[in-house]
């Protein structure tokens, strides 16, 4: 959990003032009616295998072991395939990174099908309950991932409930070519506008900073999940509550606008 503290976070009232409230669990307040929940996918649904194919893809223009989940999450996660591709060779120091950019996700995209095909990926247990758990509540869901695979892997994992991740979503804007990737929020405006849901009644989770950024720039609750030893990432981005597992979130509050961790 977030902190260790002893209290429950509370997300509740005006978004518009940027206010997070952090209120003991049996502190009562005006809620903030959420409908819809907003999931990306490569590292909250999926363990996904793109952190790898980027590191094997670089062998021949910079040292592999220079790419750890550091730079991935910096540079990479949330991002556009070819916008994500040149951020990490200019971080790198690889000249005419612009150029290389484009040899480089190429090379990525055939190593990430190889992988998925070879059913190198798996989902997160704690995701999927977590999925059945607000579908079950009545709320929206949609899925927003900015990578063009994941589709692919969500089609191959079964849900608890019956049927594919991939048939579980009310709205599904994986892939799609925007205009603008994240920090910029087009992509959950979208899958707000597919579910019909107000992007103020929506609550995104995330687990890269940039994605968190985006929902905090359309009006949206964010909800960081930090799988990655990453929690101070997640919260300098602006994260209303940060959790290590979708476990540990009271689902029950947030049919009450309130994204808090679960009471033990």
């Amino acid at each position: 959990m977030d902190g260790g503290s002893p209290y429950a976070s509370a997300w509740i009232g005006n978004r518009s003032t940027g206010e997070v409230v952090t209120a003991a669990a049996s502190d009562v307040a005006t809620p903030r009616r959420l409908s819809a929940v907003i999931f990306d996918v490569d590292g909250v649904l999926v363990a996904s295998p793109h952190e790898a194919a980027w590191r094997e893809a670089l062998t021949g223009l910079a040292d592999p072991a220079r790419f750890p989940t550091e730079i991935y999450q910096a540079y990479v996660a949330g991002k556009p395939r070819l916008s994500g591709a040149q951020a990490v060779l200019e971080h790198l120091g690889v000249p005419d990174a612009a150029r290389q950019a484009i040899g480089y996700a190429e090379r990525k995209q055939r190593r990430i099908e190889q992988l998925i095909e070879a059913g190198d990926f798996a989902a997160f247990p704690d995701a999927l309950r977590f999925l059945d758990a607000v579908r079950a509540k009545g709320f929206r869901v949609a899925a927003a991932s900015s990578s063009k695979n994941a589709n692919a892997m969500m089609r191959r994992i079964p849900m608890p409930s019956g049927g594919s991740l991939l048939d579980a979503f009310d709205a599904n804007v994986c892939g799609r070519d925007f205009a603008r990737g994240k920090p910029d929020p087009e992509i959950f405006l979208s899958a707000a506008a597919e579910l019909r849901v107000a992007p103020a009644a929506c609550l995104v989770v995330e687990d890269a900073p940039s994605g968190i950024a985006a929902a905090r720039a359309g009006d949206m609750g964010a909800l960081g999940v930090a799988r990655l030893d990453d929690a101070a990432l997640l919260r300098q981005a602006g994260a209303d509550l940060v959790v290590s597992s979708l476990d540990e979130v009271a689902t029950d509050a947030l049919a009450e606008g309130r994204l808090r961790t679960r009471v033990t």
